[in-house]
């Protein structure tokens, strides 16, 4: 599927062509941090199908409990995150599904780290419903 995606105030602005069978749920503890929210939802994108067309993400470098880092980029004005990948030649990123125009159709396939999830992530059906704020 073709994706295009921004950041919240539209410096950064880009394309991907991605798998909607490979849309996750990250409620790893660095994914509650990074989005300071309960999860992330994501999806792999290899390399050659992303095309950055506006703006230069900035990059933060995140080192796991393994030792393994991540590029984390986002805009420099807005604070959007982009994408992750690995440091060093990147074969694919995982791009931020919230970013894309797209969103409503691409519904997450599987949740991964589980063990951290809060534990009231796991089913929202029974809070209470506003269509605004």
């Amino acid at each position: 599927m073709k994706v295009t995606g921004q950041c919240h105030c539209g410096k950064i602005s880009y394309e991907a062509v991605l798998d909607t069978e490979k849309v996750s749920i990250c409620h790893c503890t660095d994914c509650q941090m990074l989005t300071g929210s309960a999860y992330r939802v994501s999806v792999p994108v290899p390399k050659e199908d992303f095309r950055l067309f506006r703006g230069e993400p900035k990059v933060y470098i995140k080192t796991a409990d393994s030792g393994n880092k991540r590029a984390h980029t986002f805009c420099p004005d807005c604070g959007t995150p982009i994408h992750s990948s690995s440091v060093l030649n990147p074969t694919a990123y995982s791009l931020r599904v919230g970013c894309l125009d797209e969103r409503e159709q691409l519904p997450p396939k599987r949740q991964n780290w589980c063990k951290s999830a809060v534990s009231w992530s796991m089913n929202l059906e029974q809070i209470p419903q506003n269509q605004g704020q």
